[in-house]
């Protein structure tokens, strides 16, 4: 079990008289990149948000979720960070930048508000944002929304955490920006030693940088394996059909058929 960050067994999650997750297997893998990828409402927000304890109350879950690299429940913020598609969900408009991810350290690593301001402008250093002294006064409004994304990113590394979990952190965002987005979580993931579940239904973005792969449809998983066994080699029809369509739309060739 050394290899397990976490292992989620027969998870399943309904609404009322709707599914949103059935019987769902999957194995995270400590330090490793794992793309959920699926069309809109095929349950891999619902599936990251699950292991984060992000669901509203409303929902009834079943199953098993344990985490062998942590030995003990996570605390969100502490142990997962999370980042949302819209950083207006988990950035407040009435607050400067620097108070925003100086709280996060200052109640999850103990900082006193000096220490805490200090690594809040050395984290908006490291996710690019420029001038971060001057960024640190900034309220969020007055920040485009490539650099929310990257306030949002910091927030959520701002912790140490060891689980980094990006939803859908790039579609709202133009393909230059979503690439050095794409880019900043690689190079943080790798240099912090974190696992990322990176959630996205854009299988050529995922393409460029996972380790592997995890294909949901309507609330199952429909496939999972090493990212270039998937792509070359697709055991589910649904699969096939999501790189298909990557191709008829002619965007750069999958990392699958760039190696062959």
């Amino acid at each position: 079990m050394s290899d397990f960050f976490g292992s989620v067994r027969g998870l399943s999650v309904h609404y009322e008289r709707d599914a949103a997750l059935e019987s769902i297997d999957l194995d995270v893998l400590k330090g490793e990149r794992l793309a959920l990828i699926g069309e809109s409402g095929s349950g891999k927000s619902t599936f990251a948000r699950a292991l984060a304890g992000l669901l509203p109350k409303s929902a009834r879950i079943r199953g098993d979720i344990t985490w062998p690299a942590l030995g003990h429940a996570p605390l969100p913020g502490r142990d997962f960070g999370f980042v949302f598609q819209d950083p207006g969900t988990s950035l407040n408009p009435v607050l400067t930048i620097g108070e925003q991810v100086a709280e996060v350290a200052r109640q999850h690593l103990g900082l006193d508000w000096r220490r805490a301001y200090a690594r809040a402008e050395e984290l908006l250093d490291r996710v690019r944002i420029a001038q971060p002294a001057s960024a640190m006064r900034a309220f969020p409004h007055q920040l485009s929304g490539g650099q929310r994304q990257r306030v949002a990113i910091a927030a959520a590394i701002a912790a140490k955490p060891t689980l980094l979990i990006a939803d859908e952190a790039t579609s709202a965002l133009d393909v230059v920006v979503q690439a050095e987005i794409v880019n900043l979580l690689d190079g943080l993931v790798r240099e912090e030693g974190m696992t990322l579940l990176f959630i996205t239904h854009d299988i050529a973005l995922a393409s460029g940088f996972a380790d592997r792969i995890a294909v949901f449809r309507i609330g199952e998983l429909v496939e999972a394996g090493p990212i270039r066994s998937v792509l070359s080699s697709p055991a589910d029809g649904y699969t096939a059909a999501l790189i298909a369509s990557h191709r008829d739309l002619s965007t750069p060739p999958l990392i699958a058929e760039a190696a062959s």
